[in-house]
């Protein structure tokens, strides 16, 4: 069965390790296009934090779709939210004050991809997420904020061994109210119950009347395992985490030396 929809992640898929497209996958990309398959960008970042991107892969309108926050929001190119599904300001609140208790780094991020954080002294981390996302940083406490303010997602950023350390008693404290993903090693993100790449994916392909097996899905880390289980072909980048390649039914190279368009080419393009 031919593949009708190309999922990939982002960073560290999509994008070499220098935070760019290399010309192989443009090609590639855009050779899948001109046969008519959907490629769907799913990643953690808005909307605002890919346009760049999208626009290097001449994907617009709103027949063609990205997935951002993880899984959060399902939207078209053009901006047209299709599905969304936020976190209460409830929990908001209770992510901070773990955060400021436990003293670990932390922001949120709303629909429109503005971060949030309640430290004064931001982490390095929240800073470069910020221009990465074309973002800006407000620092407010939640009760500064509206009542009814809702996020996309809230983050706690840190190095690898910090979080490693704290993610056992996140997942205690939130992992029965809220989807807790460790997205990548500087990242332990928490959003509304439910939500992941695949889930969106799934809910995506329905809307487009296709089925797993008419999906191919790319990526490298954890939050990319839930894609590697709903889609019929499955391929984890050479330089993604050994958990991800279990999950994978195909290990290409890595995204420094164009494994993502080989990938492409193996199983998408005829």
């Amino acid at each position: 069965m031919p593949i009708r929809l190309i999922a990939l992640d982002v960073d560290d898929t999509l994008l070499n390790s220098k935070g760019e497209l290399l010309p192989s996958t443009i090609t590639a990309v855009k050779a899948a296009i001109a046969q008519g398959i959907k490629v769907v960008l799913c990643t953690g970042r808005p909307l605002v934090g890919v346009a760049h991107f999208l626009q290097q892969l001449e994907i617009s309108g709103d027949d063609q779709y990205v997935i951002t926050y993880n899984g959060a929001v399902i939207e078209s190119v053009a901006g047209k939210v299709i599905a969304k599904h936020l976190v209460e300001n409830n929990y908001y609140r209770k992510m901070t004050e773990f955060g400021q208790q436990h003293q670990i780094p932390f922001n949120v991020l709303d629909e429109d991809g503005t971060i949030y954080t309640a430290d004064h002294d931001v982490n390095a981390i929240t800073v470069v997420q910020a221009w990465e996302n074309s973002a800006g940083i407000l620092i407010r406490k939640p009760e500064e904020l509206p009542a009814n303010f809702q996020i996309a997602k809230g983050l706690f950023v840190g190095d690898e061994k910090l979080l490693d350390n704290i993610q056992p008693l996140v997942t205690k404290t939130f992992g029965d109210e809220l989807s807790v993903i460790r997205a990548a090693k500087p990242f332990l993100e928490l959003m509304h119950p439910g939500v992941n790449k695949g889930q969106a994916l799934k809910n995506l392909a329905s809307i487009l009347k296709l089925d797993a097996n008419d999906v191919m899905v790319a990526g490298d880390e954890g939050n990319d395992i839930a894609m590697f289980d709903y889609a019929g072909t499955a391929v984890a980048m050479g330089n993604g985490s050994d958990l991800a390649k279990s999950h994978a039914n195909f290990v290409t190279g890595t995204n420094d030396d164009g494994g993502l368009a080989n990938a492409i080419k193996k199983f998408a393009l005829v």
